[in-house]
């Protein structure tokens, strides 16, 4: 799923300037043969390490459960486990 991911991220940079001048033009025809995965909106937030796709954190860029992991063992820096 990981590669996959990868993948439609390639195909979106590579095919961005032509979908964006296609859509100024309003050629809808074209546009719709451009293949599928090159549209931003399909692309998937998942996590960089596993890959999950649930509970993924924008600011790291990881998931719930590998941010945890990590921050415990005090491998992001800045992070530490509140207490009060």
């Amino acid at each position: 799923m990981k590669a996959r991911e990868r993948k439609r991220e390639r195909m979106v940079a590579k095919y961005a300037a032509k979908r964006e001048a296609l859509k100024e033009a309003g050629d809808w025809d074209a546009l719709q043969k451009l293949p599928k995965n090159s549209s931003k909106v399909r692309m998937h937030n998942r996590c960089k390490l596993t890959g999950r796709p649930r509970g993924y954190m924008r600011q790291f860029g990881l998931s719930r459960v590998t941010f945890r992991e990590m921050a415990l063992e005090g491998k992001i820096p800045g992070v530490k486990k509140a207490s009060w």
